[in-house]
């Protein structure tokens, strides 16, 4: 990777790098580790489980599921993740991560989940100011979802909230959930909502609230808030173009390997999905981020320089892909007086 220092800060590329989405001691993680399908292995899958009061065919699956996922870490040249029983403590895993975004040339990181808010802000206060984070919850629905969420932005200093939605009680436009995004509002802090399949392999293909148009009613209920839709919408591209379209307050993330595309009834690339976005809503309307999660992996730089090549064979101008990787999460995450280190002195 082409990393550098510029104006004693560094860059990739010549280009500032702000990571909108990461997860940290993902398979500590009660809500992502429910989500995982066979990404984190067999661990769990004893031989108890297998044979004296457990499903055999349960059993049988999770070994299938995990077998899928081993593949798809062969096929991308990744190590597979260290053990639980490797684990030595959050305050080590944290400052691997500090080392992470050091090696890779990226200044600042945001967290979207933690194992809960009071351990993602004991996370951010240990990233020497370059670690960021976001509220987290299975169901905005649930009684205390909108206190729990304004602790955690005005007492614990997040800066956005993180949903799946097909972990959800209802859908996304249901007004029982106004509260939440009234939080989101009043401070003025971006939610990243995860609609469609989750999780690797074995996780959940569909269910009745993955589908990000049942966004569009309380996208226009609260124009104020921005909602951030990851890994462009994975298999639902048509309803997120066209909820883009309806809606000037929905963006995309790039985040994780896309490896969905494979999937598609039609062929369909990583790099067709940049330039729909990119020439359907622009630059502003795209972020960057990695769905870096596991070690000894770390920060997944190849998502990074396959992105970065892409949008650079395009033709995009380099401020377009500074915007992109860099000034569009700078200034959802409010990242205080943050410029390229190559600015002429405009601010985000």
């Amino acid at each position: 990777m082409n990393k550098q220092m510029t104006n004693g800060r560094p860059t990739v590329q010549g280009l500032s790098i702000v990571d909108f989405h990461l997860h940290f001691r993902m398979p500590h993680d009660p809500l992502t580790r429910a989500l995982a399908g066979g990404q984190f292995g067999t661990e769990s899958v004893t031989a108890r489980d297998a044979c004296d009061g457990f499903d055999v065919g349960q059993a049988i699956r999770a070994q299938a599921v995990a077998q899928t996922s081993a593949e798809w870490r062969r096929s991308w040249d990744f190590a597979d993740p260290e053990p639980l029983a490797a684990d030595a403590g959050w305050e080590v895993e944290a400052d691997r991560w500090k080392s992470e975004l050091d090696t890779n040339g990226i200044e600042y990181a945001a967290f979207v989940t933690a194992g809960g808010d009071d351990s993602m802000s004991a996370l951010v206060d240990r990233g020497d100011g370059r670690f960021l984070g976001m509220a987290a919850m299975s169901d905005p629905f649930a009684p205390g979802s909108a206190a729990a969420f304004e602790d955690g932005v005005t007492q614990g200093g997040l800066r956005g909230l993180k949903l799946f939605a097909p972990l959800a009680s209802a859908r996304m436009d249901d007004e029982a959930a106004d509260p939440v995004w009234e939080v989101a509002a009043r401070n003025q802090v971006p939610v990243l909502i995860h609609f469609g399949h989750c999780g690797s392999a074995g996780g959940i293909a569909h269910n009745a609230f993955s589908n990000p148009a049942t966004l569009e009613r309380a996208a226009k209920r609260f124009p104020d808030v921005t909602f951030v839709i990851p890994h462009f919408g994975i298999q639902h591209v048509q309803e997120v173009l066209f909820l883009m379209w309806a809606c000037p307050n929905v963006i995309v993330d790039t985040s994780g390997s896309n490896q969905w595309v494979r999937y598609m009834a039609q062929r369909l690339t990583l790099e067709d999905l940049f330039r729909r976005f990119y020439e359907t809503m622009g630059p502003e309307r795209i972020v960057f981020g990695s769905d870096s999660s596991w070690f000894p992996r770390g920060f997944a730089r190849r998502y990074l320089t396959d992105q970065l090549r892409i949008c650079w064979e395009m033709g995009m101008p380099e401020t377009d892909i500074q915007q992109i990787f860099g000034g569009n999460a700078a200034g959802l995450l409010k990242i205080d007086g943050w410029q390229p280190a190559t600015s002429d002195g405009l601010e985000a």
